[in-house]
């Protein structure tokens, strides 16, 4: 488990995110198309972000692209965009979206769980891996590595996201359970052993969590994002109120208990009304680039939603 002889990260830094000043949405597609469900992970001295486009079909493709990470924004495509498209049948015939990369230390192999979604089929969550080209993936099977098998699974198993400790990965990712959006969604967690990522065991304790209680995450939690603290696993994650989602962040060491932080939710939506993320904020991945902690998320305005950036200083 993590080093509990190093300090706890303080619950004011995740309180503590702040919209870049400029140059947000920084992926992003004309209305009405989407960009969002973005993830990234750092390869020496680059960013790959790993982010999805939602065309007029209602379809979700999976895209690439880079930037330095000295200059995070300065973003550049991948021209063999986009780098994963539905399946011709199966699970993911209708959409893959919400990928989340991370390098296997056993291997030395990037994957990737993402959502796919059928055309007759609920949500599931996929594996993909790659030899070291981020632009080039392929499927480690045809069918889920997190099925919906579960009661509370019946409409969708997704939108995964990882953490490391030792030869174990923790997986979270959303259950969904009615069709009724905003509605039926909780947090689950699972485990795969670095040796074979697609051996995914749930926890037979799912779903782990529901929401805090208090009004503002009330109705739902949905795209739970894991990052791996020296004490703890700390947990950025989308709550409903019925109206409005807003991000909010709850640590734990063994995914039973979870303590919420006393100033959720951390991250609301912008005050600016043309701003595009002026309605909604969802997907809260942080990453911590050269002692800098920054925050991918996606922001709604209207009917879309489009990638932002937020950061803040390590203490």
């Amino acid at each position: 488990m993590a080093d509990i002889n190093k300090e706890a990260i303080p619950f004011e830094v995740f309180a503590s995110f702040k919209r870049i000043e400029t140059g947000n949405p920084i992926i992003a597609l004309q209305p009405p198309l989407w960009a969002a469900a973005t993830h990234a992970i750092v390869v020496d001295d680059t960013i790959h972000y790993i982010w999805c486009k939602r065309d007029f079909a209602v379809r979700w493709l999976i895209m690439h692209a880079t930037a330095p990470i000295d200059d995070i924004t300065n973003i550049t495509q991948d021209p063999r965009n986009p780098i994963l498209e539905p399946a011709s049948d199966g699970f993911d015939d209708q959409a893959v979206e919400y990928p989340f990369p991370f390098l296997n230390p056993a291997d030395g192999k990037y994957y990737m769980y993402y959502r796919g979604k059928g055309k007759t089929t609920p949500e599931q969550t996929g594996l993909l891996v790659s030899d070291g080209d981020l632009g080039e993936w392929r499927r480690v099977q045809n069918t889920p590595v997190i099925p919906a098998d579960a009661e509370h699974e019946l409409d969708g198993a997704s939108h995964p996201s990882v953490a490391i400790d030792e030869d174990t990965i923790h997986i979270l990712y959303t259950a969904k359970a009615t069709k009724s959006f905003g509605e039926g969604l909780t947090m689950c967690h699972a485990t795969a052993p670095t040796r074979n990522p697609a051996a995914v065991t749930k926890n037979p304790a799912n779903p782990v969590f529901a929401g805090s209680g208090e009004t503002w995450d009330s109705k739902s939690v949905r795209e739970t994002e894991l990052f791996k603290g020296p004490q703890h696993f700390h947990i950025i994650y989308g709550g409903f109120d019925g109206e409005v989602w807003r991000m909010g962040h709850v640590r734990t060491r063994d995914f039973q208990t979870f303590e919420p932080n006393p100033y959720n939710p951390i991250f609301t939506p912008s005050d600016a009304p043309e701003a595009f993320d002026c309605d909604s904020v969802l997907t809260g991945q942080i990453l911590d680039i050269d002692g800098t902690y920054v925050m991918l998320y996606a922001g709604k305005k209207g009917q879309e939603w489009q990638t932002g950036l937020a950061t803040i200083q390590e203490n």
